[in-house]
């Protein structure tokens, strides 16, 4: 009997970070029937991999694609970078539980904290629910491309149980807000969360400035979500946490030592300091510890320098009078226009050193270029301070004459994160640190890290050595799909789920950010597209070939997972 669809003649790297070997893959009905030298055997389509390699659909742990979905289900820019399971709901902000009455808060914290506007979120999304597990039943109505995982969010818990003084520093639930907290945590796991998610992050903010709920939580009521989220769907259930590690290390390892003692897995955003180690022995002793101890603690990390693109786009960093005229004009071709101008750009240059300038930031904006493909500058040779420097010029006018000569296309990207390379690849080495912080669907119009699983494979481990390949798609696959209690997920196997890419290795890597207008009411976004993925499969279906979209949308709202 013909099989469905043969991927035929590649290398497969399976996931389990073994060699990679030569191997024919069979799918049928959605699931990988057969591994091996299958010459010989016939299928209804053949998808010729020879000279590629053949890895399972990778896992992205971090991601806010939970408007996004309602009028983008092929959920870009994740889906253009070999994501075939997101998880949804992270750092707290979620859109469920909510009553009726609180939608428009959640939305309008939503675009406080990760640059979506509100009116695009309450008008592109059918708000049918109010359980968490209702959304679910609403995401999956939607036909996402991809598997979607979600997590239930402190922000919407919290206001849903406390009100407006969720968001009050010093303010804790007393013992009917709290068990009404516990209740809707088990609520939601039982209605096919993956766990809970929580920011501690002091830049996280609500519109009137105060911080998200839950940023105050304090531990009795931290742990009583983590023994609720244990209770309701055994041991392994997520708890996601962004922590601010710079002003409470000891409160937050704290939170994420107790959850992990209590049977959760706990997973949460990290990263490298520029000074010494950057940390890295720390965490090597914390992380080591506590998993040789039987405690599920990982972290996530960003894949390369990151925090912001500055240019023409949404955000021209220079904000005096001038430039914030400059970038009301309705388009990049206007603001260009005006910059060619000599007496608006004189107005613009001298307003911008009058007012400081970048300051010490000029040392850490880097060009993207305008080559083909972006330059990350991971030499760290071509900052806006270097460029200025040997140029005899100021940072400012070596910015603007840039910006003029690239018509205004020239993104500057800002390494507010991982700037200290050794630091961070040291890091991400860890035994229990996975290199994908890719934020999809968040700071949209700000920058975007959703080609972070193309750039550790492409720019880490190719071009590097970071990673042997083997490790890398590993990282993002396997050792991803268990952290999440994914069944029959994250590897090549005969009899799992056939979400799958065929990728030319060689020919691998991400394109330049591009900014679009897709978002409903028009709203603009960085969008980055990759080269080098042949297909990328969900349950035996062809999503994406060779950067198109197919047209098939077989993803499925995972709600059942492996637990103890």
């Amino acid at each position: 009997m013909a099989h469905e669809l043969m991927i035929a003649g590649g290398t497969v790297v399976d996931g389990t970070g073994a060699a990679a070997k030569r191997a024919d893959v069979a799918i049928d009905q959605g699931r990988i029937s057969r591994v091996g030298d299958l010459a010989g055997e016939q299928a209804a389509q053949t998808i010729d991999a020879t000279g590629k390699i053949v890895t399972p659909g990778f896992v992205d742990l971090h991601t806010h694609l939970d408007a996004q979905i309602g009028w983008d289900p092929e959920m870009r820019p994740s889906s253009y970078h070999g994501v075939t399971t997101a998880l949804i709901g992270n750092c707290g902000v979620t859109f469920a539980p909510c009553g009726a009455e609180n939608r428009r808060y959640l939305a309008e914290l939503m675009e406080a904290v990760e640059d979506i506007a509100a009116d695009a979120i309450i008008d592109g999304l059918p708000w049918n629910w109010t359980s968490f597990g209702e959304y679910l039943d609403t995401v999956q109505s939607l036909r996402p491309a991809l598997n979607v995982v979600g997590l239930v969010g402190h922000s919407a818990i919290r206001f849903e149980a406390m009100g407006d003084k969720s968001c009050d520093e010093g303010v804790q639930a007393d013992e009917r807000e709290l068990a009404r907290i516990v209740d809707l945590v088990k609520e939601s796991v039982e209605g096919g969360a993956v766990g809970f998610s929580t920011s501690r992050f002091l830049g996280h903010r609500v519109p009137d400035g105060r911080l998200t709920p839950g940023t105050w939580a304090n531990p009795r009521e931290t742990q009583a979500i983590q023994q609720a989220v244990v209770e309701a769907g055994g041991r392994g259930g997520l708890f996601q946490a962004a922590p601010d590690m710079r002003t409470r290390y000891e409160v937050e390892c704290a939170m994420f030592e107790h959850g992990a003692e209590v049977g959760c897995q706990v997973l949460f955003s990290g990263g490298t300091g520029g000074d010494g180690d950057g940390g890295v022995s720390r965490w090597a002793d914390f992380l080591g510890r506590n998993n040789d101890a039987g405690r599920r603690i990982t972290s996530i990390c960003h894949t390369r320098p990151s925090g912001s693109f500055f240019g023409l786009a949404q955000q021209a960093f220079l904000r005096t009078p001038a430039w914030r005229e400059l970038m009301k004009l309705p388009t990049i071709a206007d603001r260009v226009a005006a910059l060619k101008d000599p007496a608006t750009r004189e107005k613009l240059v001298s307003e911008a050193k009058e007012a400081g300038g970048f300051g010490q930031v000029a040392r850490i904006l880097h060009p993207m270029g305008m080559d083909e493909y972006p330059d990350y500058d991971l030499e760290n040779e071509r900052n806006l301070q270097k460029l200025a420097d040997d140029a005899g010029a100021d940072p400012v006018d070596v910015y603007v004459e840039r910006l003029i000569a690239s018509e205004g296309k020239e993104l500057w990207n800002l390494w507010a994160f991982g700037g200290n390379l050794q630091n961070q690849w040291n890091y991400m080495r860890l035994p229990h640190v996975v290199p994908m912080l890719g934020d999809a669907g968040a700071h949209v119009g700000q920058f975007t890290d959703a080609d972070s699983p193309t750039f550790l494979l492409a720019q880490l481990t190719r071009d590097r050595g970071v990673y042997s390949l083997p490790q890398a798609v590993h990282r993002i696959t396997g050792k991803s799909a268990q952290v999440l209690g994914l069944k029959e997920r994250g590897e090549i196997r005969a009899g799992w789920h056939a979400d799958l890419n065929v990728i030319d290795y060689e020919n691998l890597g991400s394109c330049h950010p591009e900014y679009v207008n897709d978002f409903p009411h028009n709203g603009g976004r960085l969008v980055v597209k990759s080269r080098g993925y042949d297909a990328t499969l969900v349950a035996g279906k062809v999503v994406i070939e060779n950067g198109r979209y197919t047209g098939n949308r077989p993803g499925e709202v995972i709600r059942e997972f492996i637990r103890d």
